[in-house]
């Protein structure tokens, strides 16, 4: 082997080494004790029924929930609008309207952070028992 090609692999290997001791970027992280609720049967005439996604930000960067999206207009999502520190945990709470809605129901909640995975998405399901 020439001492050129020594030289640069010698060079290749320095670089290896130096670039993994770099730190990762720092990045929020949303973690979700559950991604998904079942409501079960749910009476229409009792009117609209919520539950509640809990989630801790395990990233090193505080999280920042940008928007929730619901599938439909029966479906209402409300989040935090300050940002949620490491370590801390935040509350997303989804409010389901039955009203006009009898049968089975399956609904999504787009929720989009500046976090490792930009959007997340949570269901929502049940059956609606129609008014007499």
């Amino acid at each position: 082997m020439t001492m050129t090609k020594r030289f640069f692999i010698a060079i290749f290997a320095v670089c290896m080494v130096a670039l993994s001791a770099v730190p990762e970027d720092k990045q929020a992280e949303a973690t979700f004790a559950t991604m998904s609720h079942d409501f079960g049967a749910i009476q229409e005439a009792k009117g609209p029924v919520s539950c509640t996604f809990e989630f801790t930000n395990t990233g090193n960067k505080p999280l920042l929930i940008i928007d929730a999206v619901a599938s439909c207009g029966c479906t209402r999502p409300e989040y935090p609008s300050k940002p949620i520190k490491p370590g801390k945990k935040g509350k997303i709470k989804v409010t389901f309207s039955p009203i006009g809605r009898p049968g089975a129901f399956k609904k999504t909640i787009k929720v989009k952070t500046n976090g490792k995975e930009r959007t997340v998405t949570l269901n929502i399901k049940g059956t609606v028992i129609p008014k007499k």
